[in-house]
Order: C-alpha cells, then sequence, then structure tokens
C-alpha cells in the first residue's frame, strides 16, 4: 500500500494563499481515491476535499467550496489543495489520506493510509 508524506503548510496571512502536496509512494497511486482532512486544536478530524482515482470527480465541505480546489498528478504520484483566501478558520494540520475504492467518503473511518500531516496556520 502506499505511503503519504504532506507538505507545503506555514504561517500565512488572512486572505493569502498556500498549496499543499502530498507524494505517494511505495504503491499504485491511481488505485486510491484521496482526500484532504483537516483537524484544528480541540476538534475532530473534518473532510475537507477528496478525489476520484481518475481526477474527474472531486468533492469538498461547503465552507471552502469556491476557495479550495484539489487536483492529482498520476503521474507523479501527487494530491494537491490550492487554498484560496485564507480565513483564520483554516487554522489546522491538514492531513492527506487514501482509501482503495471509487467512492470519495467523507469519513475519517472510511480511509486506512494517512500521511503524517503538515500545519497551516492562517493569522488575522
Amino acid at each position: 500500500q502506499v505511503q503519504l508524506v504532506e507538505s507545503g503548510g506555514r504561517l500565512v496571512q488572512a486572505g493569502g494563499s498556500l498549496r499543499l502536496s502530498c507524494a505517494a509512494s511505495g504503491g499504485t497511486f491511481r488505485f486510491y481515491t484521496m482526500a484532504w482532512f483537516r483537524q484544528a486544536p480541540g476538534k475532530e478530524r473534518e473532510f475537507v476535499a477528496g478525489i476520484n482515482q481518475s481526477g474527474t470527480r472531486t468533492t469538498f465541505i461547503d465552507h471552502v467550496k469556491g476557495r479550495f480546489t484539489i487536483s492529482r498528478d498520476n503521474a507523479k504520484n501527487s494530491v494537491y489543495l490550492q487554498m484560496n483566501s485564507l480565513k483564520p478558520e483554516d487554522t489546522a494540520v491538514y492531513y492527506c489520506a487514501a482509501r482503495l475504492t471509487m467512492i470519495i467518503g467523507s469519513t475519517s473511518g472510511e480511509y486506512d493510509i494517512w500521511g503524517q500531516g503538515t500545519q497551516v496556520t492562517v493569522s488575522s
């Protein structure tokens, strides 16, 4: 199965942009549906965005729609989260997750492969 490593998190001012990357290794990346989750201090991990195996379908939570996009490059074994118009409430550790099905799940229990996370902090 794949192993996942996230990168790109940092401190950014409100209104700014960040692009998170998740690099996969050790498996056949194109077989996996991918997702980004996030977890803020004291809160449960929440689904942010997901993308199917071919990259033809995506889904987002309501409060990032129009601001975030998810994409993947199967040739580079990578998935990305482009985050624009960032808000302080977007501050969290962002995790990349994978599952070996065609369905884009929206709960953490549906994913069995996780990265270590990357910290995104949005200052006001």
